[in-house]
């Protein structure tokens, strides 16, 4: 089927493309592969030419399309330090054609990049109060960035506070991070809360999904602007406990996963009721898409 004929289709079509719709597919090199959990690795990339590295900026939350040559093009979160351009990371589980192509590469080989692309954390907006970070599972690698960002302006935020569940210990991304964040937690308050579904023996924090943690975390709802990123059924939980407990739900951010295939509104994949996840999101208040979540569980 044409791009034209399925745009027919699909109810509203965008009156023009977006801006970002000319980003240039760009080289890139991968410099070093992280694993991160049985099935999850992290590839950091520089781009080959240096003054697109140079001009290269992203915001928390935003992806790339990531293409392997001869196979296709996946959209994948940005998981490193917005301050640091020139080092991009794209945390990655293993789970379609894409991704399992980029699993057989490593130092030195270049896949192409297109981006960044996609509505970022509220960063700004959560300024001035409470910031809360919920993360499920790979839901941490779209958050890592925010983590970043709040640390280097610790001053703009009350509070930081960074709840993070997982099925297990073996599952936790980033996990060589953790000594670092707790001197953070020292120097800066921040405020980390770990939990896991099926713990080791030698596990010594929570136990149960991530929505046990809040308990714990203070949450004082009128002040408070929550991140929430993590598997859909865990951020529909996590955000109606949220609501339950005094929050707004336009106070509330989700970062949805969907087919992204062209990263601009075109491709119709990614499409969420009269919403297009690649453009309109992948960051949406609570508010705004909960009546398509609730109709797709």
């Amino acid at each position: 089927m044409s791009a034209a004929i399925a745009m027919e289709r699909l109810e509203p079509a965008p009156e023009r493309p977006p801006a970002d719709v000319g980003l240039p597919l760009r080289v890139a090199t991968i410099r070093r592969v992280v694993p991160e959990t049985p099935d999850t690795s992290t590839y950091w990339l520089t781009l080959a030419d240096p003054a697109e590295r140079a001009r290269f900026r992203f915001e928390p939350g935003q992806f790339d399309m990531l293409t392997v040559p001869g196979v296709g093009e996946s959209a994948i979160s940005i998981s490193s330090d917005p301050a640091h351009p020139e080092r991009l990371a794209h945390t990655v589980r293993a789970v379609g054609r894409v991704t399992r192509a980029l699993g057989a590469l490593g130092s030195g080989d270049r896949i192409g990049l297109r981006g960044p692309f996609g509505r970022p954390w509220p960063m700004a907006e959560a300024e001035g109060g409470d910031l809360l970070i919920v993360a499920g599972g790979l839901g941490l690698a779209p958050v890592r960035p925010a983590i970043f960002r709040a640390m280097r302006a610790r001053d703009r935020y009350r509070r930081v506070v960074v709840l993070i569940g997982a099925r297990g210990p073996e599952h936790l991304l980033f996990g060589g991070e953790f000594d670092g964040w707790g001197q953070w937690m020292r120097d800066r308050e921040l405020e980390v809360a770990l939990s896991v579904d099926v713990p080791t023996d030698d596990w010594p924090y929570g136990v149960g999904v991530v929505t046990t943690l809040f308990d714990g975390a203070r949450i004082e709802p009128q002040r408070t602007t929550a991140l929430v990123c993590g598997p859909e059924i865990m951020m529909c939980f996590a955000a109606h406990d949220l609501v339950v407990r005094g929050m707004s739900p336009d106070r509330i951010h989700v970062c949805i996963e969907r087919n992204m295939q062209c990263g601009v509104r075109l491709c119709g994949h990614c499409q969420l009721g009269p919403l297009f996840v690649c453009s309109d999101g992948p960051v949406f208040p609570f508010g705004e898409v909960v009546d398509h979540l609730e109709a797709g569980r």
